[in-house]
């Protein structure tokens, strides 16, 4: 028998410590946050993407009754930036939840289907990016999505 040792390296910032092009990312990502539309579960979540040609997109979650045919706020901004600006690579993903009237005290992970998205368009343009995901007071920072999703699907299994 063999055995598969899976490690993840994330760092830990605070947001003070984040250069200005990524506290701007994250203000976008925080703004978003407050066009969601989350009736059911309260929980707004924003996304805000920079890609290579200096654009920012932000985006947010949008929920619906039927719960299935809503959306999270990463697949909203990465879905819109490959269809506004199909030829650009993301260089850099911000991801933040406000939830009881305050941002989530701990930084704010994607979601497995989100994740998959994620590595598709990296995977896509064969260039990963950085994933920001926001706390309160703190940034988890990774420099790829495989790092969330280390035993991933892709192009490899056709």
């Amino acid at each position: 028998m063999k055995e598969i040792d899976l490690h993840t390296k994330i760092k830990v910032y605070m947001i003070e410590e984040c250069t200005n092009l990524e506290k701007k990312l994250i203000d976008e990502a925080k703004k978003a946050t407050q066009n969601s539309y989350a009736p059911y579960s309260e929980f707004n979540v924003g996304a805000a993407l920079y890609l290579e040609n200096g654009e920012i997109i932000s985006a947010s979650n949008q929920e619906n009754a039927s719960y299935p045919q809503g959306l999270c706020a990463e697949r909203n901004a990465v879905f819109y930036a490959n269809s506004k600006y199909p030829d650009q690579k993301v260089v850099a993903i911000a991801i933040a939840a406000f939830n009881k009237g305050k941002f989530t005290a701990m930084p704010i992970t994607p979601c497995g289907g989100c994740r998959q998205v994620l590595l598709e368009t990296e995977n896509r343009f064969n260039s990963p990016f950085k994933i920001y995901m926001v706390g309160e007071d703190k940034v988890y920072v990774v420099d790829t999505i495989k790092d969330l999703l280390p035993l991933s699907f892709g192009d490899s299994f056709f």
